[in-house]
């Protein structure tokens, strides 16, 4: 399983997930010599995703006591997207 993570995640994290549960880290940088906004393909879905649970209120919180629980309510959020767009 390949997962996509910002610049902020370099370093041990990368050995310690592929080491741990076997997935690939990558690091996904923008341009340095960039001086204006850029959208970055592989970023943007994971931008997009958090934004998409900013519009359910219980994630738009951490207010949850059990990390089981935040879990299963992604997987929620995440559920009942896929069924939006499947009845269209």
């Amino acid at each position: 399983m390949k997962t996509i993570a910002d610049g902020w995640y370099r370093g041990e994290l990368i050995e310690k997930t592929k080491k741990s549960f076997g997935w690939i880290l990558e690091i996904v940088l923008r341009k340095e010599d960039s001086p204006k906004f850029q959208i970055i393909p592989q970023r943007w879905v994971v931008e997009r995703t958090f934004a998409w649970f900013e519009s359910y209120r219980r994630l738009s919180k951490d207010l949850e006591y059990h990390a089981d629980t935040s879990q299963t309510m992604i997987q929620l959020a995440m559920v009942k997207l896929m069924l939006n767009r499947i009845k269209k």
